[in-house]
């Protein structure tokens, strides 16, 4: 525990490092992996197409295994707390509903979905009165339809009820 401090720690600095490299190693022997399977040389014609990934993603994983060597060699007593239970509670009450909300896009459309995720944190996180909640949220979803479908035309994901509506 941090002095001074009441609150538990949720992870260590040390921990996270060696997670962090970890993933960035997986994600770069993917690409390496993949980019091989699609070519990785320089052909008659210039590069393959795995060429420039395959480097990009040799590069990712030799930084990957320096940082995770770093990681390894934090001493105990250098390896401080990286985020508190509160603070990693404040940043998953944002996290976990932008994923379902991100979810969501694909079934509802991304009107809908982002109609609910505005009311959702007006409501829960700014207790606001329903009357704002509802008409923020929904006056958020026409706007942004109004800029993006009818002025700019990009269509933006669609789902039910646009369909319904013949908006999709």
């Amino acid at each position: 525990m941090a002095e001074g401090s009441g609150e538990r720690e949720a992870a260590r600095y040390k921990r996270v490092d060696i997670v962090v490299a970890l993933i960035f190693l997986a994600f770069g022997a993917i690409v390496a992996f993949d980019s091989l399977r699609l070519g990785a040389k320089w052909g008659e014609d210039g590069p393959q197409t795995g060429y420039f990934p395959f480097y990009v993603a040799v590069i990712i994983c030799i930084s990957s295994i320096v940082n995770l060597f770093k990681a390894l060699a934090i001493a105990p007593e250098r390896d401080k707390a990286f985020v508190k239970v509160g603070q990693l509670k404040l940043v998953l009450a944002v996290l976990l509903p932008s994923m379902v909300y991100v979810g969501l896009i694909s079934w509802l459309g991304i009107y809908l979905a982002s109609t609910l995720f505005v009311a959702f944190f007006m409501r829960w996180l700014g207790k606001y009165p329903w009357w704002k909640v509802v008409s923020l949220s929904v006056g958020n979803s026409v706007i942004f339809f109004v800029i993006f479908e009818v002025w700019f035309m990009i269509p933006l994901p669609k789902g039910p009820l646009e369909s319904a509506l013949g908006l999709g």
